[in-house]
């Protein structure tokens, strides 16, 4: 049981980790060129490949 609650919790670190660094990432797009190439890469997927990102985006622009 704590093994289990362990790897959860260590789990929950990485993706928290993981999504911090994309977020990072994504804020390094700042220019309008860079945005529209951003937008240009996020047109050739999904929207269910980039929702997470997009989500990024919205909670970025939003502190902008």
């Amino acid at each position: 049981m704590i093994s289990n609650l362990r790897t959860q919790l260590a789990e929950r670190r990485m993706v928290r980790q993981r999504s911090r660094k994309l977020a990072d990432e994504l804020a390094s797009y700042s220019t309008p060129a860079e945005r529209q190439e951003l937008d240009a890469i996020l047109s050739r997927h999904t929207e269910a490949e980039i929702a997470e990102l997009e989500s990024l985006l919205n909670s970025q622009a939003i502190r902008r």
